[in-house]
């Protein structure tokens, strides 16, 4: 038996108001004092209610349109992903409706909530949801999902990704050629599936070296440059010495770069620095900085093609991409 779905009048119950108030919190804020919009958005969230009116607006025209939710726009990673996924739907006739996560699982769920009441024909994202309940919820209810970057191998969801420890065994390899034994990685929580899967393919290759678990992470609270940066003055405030330098993302590795260089000149031979991602900009900084590729457009148009696959009635399928090592003046020792 299919679900009862959740509507307004459940939601003015669960909060204890009218329904037109309930509706008011959803359409016209400004006229609910803030106690009784956090009563209502509560009931909201827990209920998992989806409003329609937008939804019977939107395909009231022509145009149906996919959701993405990523983890931060601002990243030129998530923004070539994002062209990517834009370009491919244009050539069907659909458009993008976009979100930054900023990580937060519970942000995310609420633009997967908010797509979801706006008509989407399916949702592409880059998840950070631990448990994939909320994913469970949208394929319940005949919503087509992909996944970037992750996976939920008990869902029917497909997902395109980079092989990440692959790409952190290149960087590590790459390091341990100039001499070093030890790599400094400069990593986020592992939480984030990339930072975990890059943090254990660094230390396989130091492993398959035969130098054990020679990896030291430093904690990044913001996985940008500032976050880099503020981690690097810290980790420097210790007088380390030469060190290899492994990076979670290329942002990060120019927050890294440039305070080594505030620090007292930015060497290559003392710390040759590898990034991960390979967005344009790093190429034209003043070291340009080694970088592991992935190919970013190709992730999103792949992922925006396996759903409209999925919405014709094809096939739940994973695909995994192999990054590449570009090297360039970072760890090119002068």
């Amino acid at each position: 038996m299919a679900a009862t779905k959740t509507t307004i009048v459940d939601v003015a119950r669960a909060a204890g108001v009218s329904v037109g108030t309930a509706s008011n919190v959803l359409n016209k804020p400004e006229r609910v004092s803030p106690a009784t919009r956090r009563r209502v958005e509560q009931a909201v969230e827990r209920l998992g209610f989806v409003p329609n009116g937008a939804a019977r607006q939107l395909r009231s025209g022509n145009l149906s349109a996919v959701g993405a939710v990523l983890l931060d726009i601002r990243n030129p990673f998530y923004t070539d992903v994002a062209r990517g996924i834009e370009d491919r739907l244009d050539e069907s006739g659909h458009a993008l409706l976009v979100g930054s996560s900023d990580g937060d699982p519970r942000r995310e769920a609420r633009y997967l909530r908010l797509f979801e009441g706006q008509g989407v024909s399916g949702v592409i994202a880059a998840s950070v949801d631990q448990d994939g309940a909320v994913y469970q919820e949208l394929i319940g209810r005949g919503l087509n999902v992909v996944l970037l970057e992750s996976q939920f191998p008990d869902l029917p969801i497909s997902s395109v990704r980079v092989d990440n420890q692959a790409g952190a065994r290149a960087a590590a390899n790459h390091l341990m050629s100039l001499g070093f034994k030890k790599i400094v990685m400069f990593n986020g929580p592992h939480q984030y599936r990339q930072c975990a899967e890059r943090a254990a393919g660094a230390r396989q290759a130091l492993t398959a070296a035969g130098l054990g678990d020679a990896l030291t992470e430093v904690q990044v609270g913001q996985l940008n440059s500032v976050g880099g940066a503020t981690a690097a003055q810290a980790w420097l405030a210790g007088d380390p010495g030469p060190s290899a330098i492994f990076c979670v993302n290329d942002l990060v590795a120019i927050g890294v770069q440039r305070e080594l260089t505030a620090a007292g000149g930015y060497r290559p031979k003392r710390f040759p620095l590898v990034g991960f991602d390979d967005i344009d900009v790093v190429a034209d900084r003043a070291v340009p900085i080694t970088s592991i590729r992935q190919p970013t457009y190709q992730l999103g148009r792949r992922a925006a093609a396996m759903l409209e696959s999925m919405n014709a009635g094809e096939s739940v399928e994973h695909i995994t991409f192999v990054p590449e090592l570009v090297v360039r003046a970072s760890t090119r020792p002068t």
